[in-house]
């Protein structure tokens, strides 16, 4: 049957573009005002702004012991 795989492709179009038409869209303006707000409460807790410490950091590069 031919003309069945093209109703299936169909019911599949009409299925994706109800979910889009469900979403709720947000202007970029706010969306970048929200992210913006994000980002600055959360900054003292970011370790790539704040930095680690040394004795936490678990990537340290390892003390070598050399005997003289």
């Amino acid at each position: 049957m031919p003309g069945s795989s093209g109703v299936a492709a169909m019911k599949k179009v009409v299925h994706q573009l109800r979910l889009e038409a469900g979403l709720n869209c947000v202007k970029v303006s706010q969306a970048a005002a929200d992210l913006k707000q994000f980002c600055l409460q959360n900054a003292q807790r970011d370790p790539q702004l704040t930095g680690v410490s040394s004795s936490t950091n678990p990537f340290r590069p390892q003390k070598v012991c050399s005997f003289l």
